[in-house]
């Protein structure tokens, strides 16, 4: 338990950035943009994970143990999408997702 912070509390904040992530992924038409706001995804999703473990279960360490897991995962899919947005704009010369659909191979 964390003294004086509830539960609902750190959810609507996981809730915030989770939707705001939403609204940037949907919204942005930069790459880079786009991989910052799924990485905003991830980071509310863990952020719910550790709560929940913390406020439900405050003996147990599963919960940290899968954020732990899914921090490294992301970081792997961070690495992989760079690298595919890096070898697209040495292709396209652009990061855009507009000019990048209208591509000719």
């Amino acid at each position: 338990m964390i003294p004086g912070v509830s539960l609902y509390e750190i959810l609507t904040i996981s809730a915030v950035v989770f939707f705001i992530g939403v609204y940037g992924f949907l919204t942005r038409k930069n790459l880079i943009s786009i991989l910052l706001s799924v990485e905003l995804i991830l980071n509310a999703v863990a952020v719910n994970f550790v709560a929940f473990n913390v406020y439900l279960y405050p003996g147990d360490s599963q919960g940290l143990f899968f954020t732990l897991f899914m921090i490294a995962i992301a970081a792997a899919e961070v690495a992989i999408a760079i690298a595919i947005i890096v070898d697209l704009y040495r292709l396209v010369k652009s990061v855009d997702v507009d000019e990048t659909t209208e591509m000719k191979y």
